[in-house]
């Protein structure tokens, strides 16, 4: 049997300038929802459609903690972190796809 996988990830708009940390249990579901906008809210109004950072977990209570540390975070302690994994600031969406 699979086991279900959990995902902290961090997303961005097309400038870089605004920052959201979300957790899920289906990151690609998660993405196409910020990107359609079918969510009111933070990422919708900022325009947040680029992933640029996400964790993986094999437990939700983990991967809740997780995401709280990093939302405690300052803006530099998650650009130092999503710089860890991906330069270039890349969307990643296609290594979920």
């Amino acid at each position: 049997m699979l086991e279900k996988q959990y995902y902290v990830y961090i997303l961005t708009n097309k400038n870089n300038s605004v920052l959201y940390t979300g957790v899920t249990g289906n990151l690609g579901a998660r993405v196409y929802q910020h990107r359609e906008k079918s969510v009111p809210g933070f990422t919708k109004r900022y325009n947040i459609t680029k992933l640029v950072y996400y964790e993986v977990f094999d437990d939700p209570y983990n991967a809740i903690v997780r995401e709280k540390q990093i939302k405690a975070g300052s803006r530099r302690k998650k650009m130092t972190l999503i710089e860890s994994m991906n330069k270039e600031w890349k969307d990643l969406s296609d290594e979920i796809w």
